[in-house]
């Protein structure tokens, strides 16, 4: 038997069952069909724009910077903004999102676009999030192939696009949307909450921005 076996037979025996009762079955089977929502605060629940007002504030509060665009393809124009008002080269890493893709990029003909996962080099890179959460101004990046998660930690300047219609009001909307997107019982491999750029004040107290990813954050919400 392995360590596992061992320490669930343990569990077996103290509760005196045996792991193949019928009724015990249904009723985990019947919970996990049909999970109940914990408690959500009110603090999110609000119109539309009134909600990314309050996702933006919170993401400005925790050093973000945010954009909006009215359709993804103003998005090119406004990565390439940011990197002349940041005085990065003009060149940012991305993954094979779809989203993304359909921006036209190849349309800044003065912007570098550079395909696939950082190696650590990249200045800057550019992230579709899945989601967003008005209540803590949190991005919910998903990884693949189409948004490398090293996009999400290795650059210094990490832009973000993010959807306004998918700036949800809580955590629990995020999950959900994630589950929608996947499949009940389904994951991607890391799904990183992001609030803010990367600090530490762990040295004497003292803010560190970059400690364990970007130094800065630009939030790009689309529509």
């Amino acid at each position: 038997m392995s360590a596992r076996d061992t320490i669930l037979a343990k569990v077996r025996r103290s509760l005196a069952v045996s792991g193949d009762e019928a009724a015990r079955r249904a009723a985990v089977a019947e919970r996990l069909s049909d999970a109940k929502a914990g408690v959500i605060p009110a603090r999110g629940q609000l119109p539309q724009d009134e909600r990314i007002a309050l996702f933006s504030k919170y993401a400005e509060k925790y050093g973000a910077t945010i954009a909006r665009v009215a359709s993804i393809e103003d998005l090119p124009q406004e990565v390439s903004r940011y990197l002349k008002s940041s005085n990065l080269p003009a060149s940012v890493r991305m993954g094979d999102d779809v989203l993304l893709k359909s921006a036209g990029f190849e349309r800044e003909p003065m912007l570098t676009v550079l395909s696939g996962a950082s190696d650590g080099t990249d200045l800057a890179g550019v992230s579709h999030a899945r989601g967003a959460v008005a209540e803590s101004g949190t991005l919910v990046l998903a990884s693949g192939p189409d948004n490398p998660v090293t996009i999400n930690f290795l650059p210094e300047h990490h832009i973000v696009a993010v959807r306004a219609e998918d700036i949800g009001a809580s955590l629990e909307e995020a999950f959900a949307g994630i589950a929608a997107t996947y499949g009940k019982g389904e994951m991607p491999r890391t799904v990183n909450f992001v609030t803010g750029p990367s600090r530490s004040g762990d040295i004497e107290q003292k803010i560190i921005m970059g400690a364990h990813g970007p130094r800065a954050l630009h939030i790009v919400i689309v529509g």
